[in-house]
């Protein structure tokens, strides 16, 4: 029996788990509250309050079916108040196991071979409905994220199939800290990907469906000789599509050469029977192919092509019957049954997209399910326009004055000032703008012009270059204030676009171009983009850790700190290699300007801040990087300090 003392709605108590583990109970220490007892049966969850949190406390969530339905939370009171709720919780997660599996339900039980016995077994209509059932449940279950995640074979072929994300992996595998397991740092990864696991899932259950084989072979001409590729998949094809080229195939091959039948078949009348194109009297006689115009293929899948239910919508015999063509006008000929020489290749579409379909699985039915449409089927193809009018059921909005709803006394949105405007008359606002512009133009000379620059202080005749003269208080509207505003917000589009990029569309640019935008070498660029995908990584795992309130994991989470740090050495170090390839390009910039100077007349000032990158480059393009762990690394040490705080040292 395992007790702690706990708090049960702002009430001292003990609480407990009970010897048998069938049920846990908390009693008042003073009677203030009548006991509780729940069964360990009827609970349906169990929270706990992380390791960080400040009160040690669980919430048990109770079936709506029990006697104590709802939620109960508890919280342990103890100078350990911590360890007690780890080890109750230990405890009550064993014994609410223990009674999920108790209460398990038995498999399904098997039909007797008899089919007597008093309706001990399950009849067919329930035994085709559960293996219906377990057909689409399994399919379901395949797409799980507890089997993509325990899938290996899968997360292997996932890594294959992009080099990028096997890269990511290996250079994060190599880094992770000696603390965290392989088994630990693969669970995590995969965690984050698990859409990329189902999807991959799912393209790799597609297969390529079946086409027409004759209309992909074509022929081409090299060196004045006409060529024909044919692979050994497209012959299988042909063979299934069209079963007479199989008969012909057997029967003449031992006596002709395979690359003879070949030629032969594709310069014959019956591959162009088989195309639909028209024969001719020009073509070319073959007495061992011709023989075999007058083979019918529907003959022999006459019944495998042969619908079991066909909608009455497209059904033409059934409509015959209540819809006759025999007066009116007459159909077209593509709809009346003719002689096959008149449109062969409508009949050759036919019968192959027949041949296409039967070997799709259908998608939206159930095979086992009733033959004919469902509701939601029949609604769509109802002839909605041909349906009687409903009646107008909406409410009808009758406003009797409207111009109470634009007035200013009566809408409450209105503004003061502009309540006092709409009480003024168009002379009174007349008069005040006069005023105003009198007031302006009194300093000037010529009372009847303004001059706007002057009134605003914008002077045309000054440079930016005077350097001497002393710093000006800028004016709004001023040359100087206007070209700060535009700068900055410059600087703030380029800086968006630099954090914001789309990922889509860098997969796109090569990496060359990148560098050159972000000014960095592509060799600094690589580096960079490694560094910041494993810290990206090792960032999800420290949240994933510290956010789990498993006090066990403690050092867990110190040891990824110290991951972290090595991160900010290695940005550090990638920081140095551009400022050193700066400091390269700089001096070849400055011997090149020398040149310059020393062979022309007119001399070209250096500006070394024309050079752009360095560490400034690579420190502005993983700020937001060196945020988050500096928000990780603040979380850590607050953390911290909160658990020593409350678990100090003893002596100290």
């Amino acid at each position: 029996m395992a007790d702690a003392a706990a708090q049960y709605k702002k009430q001292d108590g003990v609480v407990s788990v009970s010897a048998q583990g069938k049920t846990v109970s908390w009693k008042s220490g003073t009677g203030a509250l009548p006991p509780l007892s729940i069964a360990i049966a009827d609970i349906a969850n169990l929270q706990q309050t992380p390791a960080t949190s400040a009160k040690a406390s669980i919430k048990i969530f109770v079936l709506e079916s029990s006697p104590q339905a709802g939620n109960h939370t508890v919280t342990f009171t103890s100078a350990v108040a911590r360890e007690d709720q780890q080890n109750f919780t230990s405890v009550l997660r064993k014994w609410i196991e223990a009674a999920k599996q108790k209460t398990a339900p038995p498999s399904a039980p098997v039909a007797s071979a008899g089919g007597g016995g008093g309706g001990g077994g399950v009849t067919a209509a329930m035994a085709m409905a559960q293996t219906v059932t377990a057909a689409a449940k399994d399919q379901e279950e395949a797409y799980e994220d507890a089997k993509l995640l325990a899938d290996l074979e899968l997360q292997m072929s996932l890594l294959n199939s992009s080099p990028a994300l096997r890269q990511r992996f290996d250079r994060a595998l190599a880094e992770k800290p000696d603390s965290v397991t392989v088994l630990q740092f693969s669970s995590q990864f995969w965690s984050t990907r698990v859409h990329m696991l189902r999807s991959h899932a799912t393209e790799k259950s597609q297969a390529t469906g079946t086409y027409n084989v004759l209309s992909v072979i074509k022929s081409k001409t090299v060196n004045g000789t006409l060529m024909l590729s044919l692979t050994k998949e497209q012959i299988e094809l042909l063979f299934r599509q069209h079963p007479v080229v199989q008969k012909a195939y057997n029967e003449n091959v031992p006596q002709l050469s395979e690359g003879d039948f070949w030629e032969r078949f594709f310069h014959s009348r019956l591959m162009k029977k088989l195309k639909g194109q028209r024969i001719q009297e020009k073509d070319v006689l073959d007495p061992k192919l011709d023989k075999y115009l007058t083979y019918d293929e529907t003959e022999e899948h006459a019944q495998d092509l042969l619908a079991s239910s066909i909608p009455n919508f497209i059904n033409i015999e059934a409509n015959e019957n209540n819809h006759s063509q025999k007066q009116g006008n007459r159909p077209d000929f593509t709809m009346n049954p003719t002689n096959y020489e008149k449109a062969p290749i409508l009949r050759v579409l036919n019968r192959m997209s027949e041949k296409m379909m039967k070997e799709v699985p259908p998608s939206d039915v159930s095979r086992h399910g009733p033959v004919g449409l469902d509701e939601e089927t029949y609604k769509e193809l109802q002839l909605r326009d041909l349906q009687r009018t409903d009646d107008d059921n909406r409410v009808v909005l009758t406003v009797q004055d409207q111009s109470q709803f634009f007035s200013a006394g009566q809408s409450v949105q209105t503004s003061t000032s502009a309540a006092t405007y709409t009480r003024r008359t168009p002379a009174e606002a007349l008069s005040t703008l006069h005023q105003d512009v009198r007031r302006i133009g009194l300093g000037n000379s010529k009372p009847s012009s303004i001059d706007l620059h002057s009134t605003i202080e914008v002077n045309d005749d000054s440079s930016s270059d005077d350097e001497d003269s002393a710093p000006k208080k800028s004016r709004v509207g001023s040359r100087s204030s206007r070209s700060a505003a535009t700068s900055q917000v410059i600087a703030a589009v380029k800086r968006r676009h630099l954090h914001n990029d789309d990922y889509s569309s860098s997969k796109s640019v090569p990496s060359s171009e990148r560098a050159k935008d972000l000014d960095v070498s592509e060799a600094v660029l690589d580096s960079l983009t490694m560094t910041h995908n494993t810290t990206v990584e090792f960032l999800h795992y420290f949240w994933a850790v510290f956010y789990s309130g498993d006090p066990d994991r403690a050092n867990e989470i110190a040891r990824l700190i110290e991951t972290l740090d090595k991160s900010l050495d290695r940005i550090k170090a990638v920081a140095d290699m551009a400022e050193t390839d700066r400091t390269t390009r700089l001096e070849t910039a400055k011997k090149e300007n020398e040149f310059y100077n020393q062979r022309e007349r007119k001399k070209r000032r250096f500006d070394p801040e024309s050079i752009k990158g360095g560490a400034e480059a690579v420190n502005q393009i993983v700020d937001p990087l060196l945020r988050a762990i500096d928000a990780a690394r603040t979380q850590y040490q607050k953390a911290l300090r909160e658990q020593v705080a409350r678990n100090p040292v003893n002596g100290v």
